[in-house]
């Protein structure tokens, strides 16, 4: 599985579609990419993920879709993201098999340990403060709860990805790199920005300064 360092996670705006928002995070530099398009249906979202894959294999980058199991299944998408009211990550291991990556949705220690014991390939943690993409929230973590979940993975020798999700903006990234997580997940935070291109390509260098500055084992 590719190195996490920055998760796009797309969305519709007024400016931009949503293959528009897959082409500036990969113009940007992003090689991780999410498609989340929760309120449309499998034949809806099918020719949007099709031309999102080809982009993201043309330009190298992990390609995955949230909560749609069999129509990751059907396409041969590298993966899925799966949040608590989604299939459980077990049954979707049965149904894609041991080579597709799937993600699930924590908010606590517990919920990193049952990810972890379900073949999760990585955690997407949060929210971190609160965020409009999602209408219902868990309680919000902020800093102090990254620290506490890293600190609890480590004592039970959990090694797994962790990505920091809800609400980031640019100037949150560095700090919360710091908690020990091991990316973070972005979305309003790039397309609300007058040059989402540059602002991924600015948050990427500052993910990477944090990792380099730190000397921090990566997960």
């Amino acid at each position: 599985m590719r190195r996490m360092m920055l998760q796009f996670i797309t969305h519709r705006t007024e400016r931009y579609g949503y293959l528009d928002s897959v082409r500036i995070a990969l113009a940007g530099g992003c090689r991780w990419v999410q498609l989340r398009m929760k309120d449309m249906t499998d034949d809806e979202v099918r020719p949007v993920a099709i031309e999102a894959q080809k982009m993201c294999r043309d330009a190298g980058a992990t390609f995955i879709v949230d909560d749609r199991v069999e129509l990751v299944g059907e396409l041969g998408i590298d993966g899925v993201h799966l949040g608590k009211n989604d299939m459980p990550i077990g049954e979707a291991r049965r149904v894609l098999g041991e080579k597709a990556v799937i993600g699930g949705t924590a908010n606590t220690l517990e919920d990193v340990i049952a990810h972890y014991e379900a073949t999760a390939n990585y955690i997407g943690c949060g929210p971190f403060r609160f965020t409009t993409t999602k209408e219902k929230l868990s309680p919000l973590l902020g800093l102090e709860g990254y620290r506490r979940i890293v600190k609890g993975m480590k004592e039970r020798g959990i090694d797994l990805p962790i990505v920091a999700i809800g609400g980031i903006k640019a100037e949150d990234v560095a700090e919360i790199m710091r908690t020990g997580v091991t990316g973070i997940a972005l979305s309003g935070a790039i397309l609300q920005a007058a040059d989402p291109i540059e602002e991924m390509k600015r948050i990427i260098n500052i993910i990477e300064y944090e990792e380099t500055g730190n000397c921090r084992t990566r997960v």
